[in-house]
């Protein structure tokens, strides 16, 4: 049985059971899901040289990694998960910020502002 789609876009999917980053794994582009139970914690932040803005694929510190998104730089905001299950959090963005939040949210995930 399929998970029910609740928010979807070019980078992002979100359904019943956690969040699908499409274009994760360089160099081939496979999706990484993240149960909606394995999240830490979760936050959003103005898309900034020091925050991301220019990664458009992989790390620059080993402490965070972006999947792939050729666009970027052109997003005004970047949300990062830190997991429980692992140490490097995942920095990603989306199409439609509003309607991306509005999902999460739905599922009990409180995204912090930093």
């Amino acid at each position: 049985m399929e998970n029910n789609l609740i928010y979807s876009d070019k980078l992002v999917d979100v359904d019943d059971k956690g969040i699908r980053l499409k274009k994760y794994y360089f160099p081939l582009g496979q999706a990484k899901f993240v149960k909606f139970q394995d999240i830490f914690k979760m936050e959003k932040r103005q898309a900034t040289l020091t925050t991301g803005k220019w990664r458009i694929w992989g790390s620059g510190n080993l402490m965070t990694w972006f999947p792939l998104d050729w666009l970027r730089p052109k997003r005004d905001i970047i949300f990062f998960i830190q997991m429980a299950t692992q140490s490097t959090r995942i920095g990603f963005t989306v199409e439609n910020t509003k309607a991306f939040i509005e999902a999460v949210e739905s599922k009990d995930i409180r995204i912090e502002n930093s």
